[in-house]
């Protein structure tokens, strides 16, 4: 009987037997798996879930499988259904694994710039504590050095008439180191004149203010002139001695600034001086 059938019918006869053997599908799996080729094409859920990946694959298969068997639609749908709910708890376990993955990163960044920043800080106020026990040292030294020096200075200046004042070291040198209503400085004053340029020589910051006076007697012409030159020859025998100008200030004052009244000899001879203000040790001069 086989050999008496038309081609037509065993045409239709190949075309249910492929039937037969196509598997049958739903929407819903073909959605389900497009759902799971995206996960699969997703590197979080690779990742961070790939467990529940392989839970979604294991009930796709099922749902494929019931397809191959031409089980029921809705046999195949409800498989389906179960695969697409596996699928969308791996994309959900992978968007929480990746979020918590980025926020420990963040986490991590933002503690090692902390940490960088600390670090700064700490160092910066090392450098800080450093350079202030530097200058508290340097201070400490300089002081110390300062000290020794204004000992050496007031061993220098032993003897002499010496006063402490608000303008500095006052020196003064009486008329006995001038001759009698003159400008010209006797061997002594020549001698107190060279232990003053030995202390300049030893303390080239220093600087000096010469001031000269004198007593009362006399036109106020003549003692300011006699003051000025009684200035000048002190200046004029430390410049002798080596010391420079620019280094030395001089005033005349003539009977200004008495020390003492003028009326007697005893007084009016305190009167008749010359003080030299020394200078501070950064050279400055406080003027009357």
């Amino acid at each position: 009987m086989r050999r008496n059938l038309t081609p037509a019918l065993l045409l239709f006869a190949g075309i249910l037997t492929a039937c037969g053997t196509t598997p049958r599908s739903t929407s819903l799996l073909e959605h389900t798996q497009e759902e799971y080729q995206m996960a699969q094409r997703n590197p979080a859920v690779m990742q961070y879930a790939p467990l529940e990946l392989r839970d979604a694959s294991d009930a796709l298969a099922m749902a494929n499988g019931a397809a191959a068997q031409h089980k029921s639609s809705a046999e195949i749908d409800r498989l389906a259904y179960l695969a697409r709910q596996k699928i969308e708890l791996t994309q959900q376990v992978a968007r929480q694994k990746q979020a918590e993955a980025d926020s420990r990163d963040a986490t991590a960044e933002r503690n090692s710039l902390l940490l960088a920043q600390r670090t700064d800080e700490a160092d910066q106020s090392w450098a800080a504590a450093k350079l202030a026990n530097a200058q508290n040292r340097d201070t400490q030294l300089a002081m110390q050095a300062s000290e020794e020096r204004n000992a050496q200075l007031e061993l220098q200046l032993a003897g002499m008439a010496t006063q402490k004042t608000q303008r500095g070291i006052v020196i003064t040198f009486g008329d006995v180191l001038f001759g009698t209503d003159l400008s010209r400085l006797t061997p002594d004053g020549m001698r107190n004149a060279q232990r003053i340029a030995d202390v300049l020589h030893d303390n080239p910051q220093r600087h000096l203010l010469i001031e000269g006076f004198t007593d009362s007697v006399g036109t106020a012409d003549y003692n300011q002139g006699l003051s000025e030159r009684r200035a000048d020859a002190v200046l004029s025998a430390l410049l002798g001695m080596g010391v420079t100008r620019d280094r030395i200030e001089t005033r005349g004052y003539g009977e200004e600034f008495p020390v003492a009244a003028n009326d007697s000899d005893s007084n009016r001879q305190l009167n008749r001086r010359v003080e030299i203000v020394l200078s501070d040790e950064a050279g400055r001069l406080t003027p009357r």
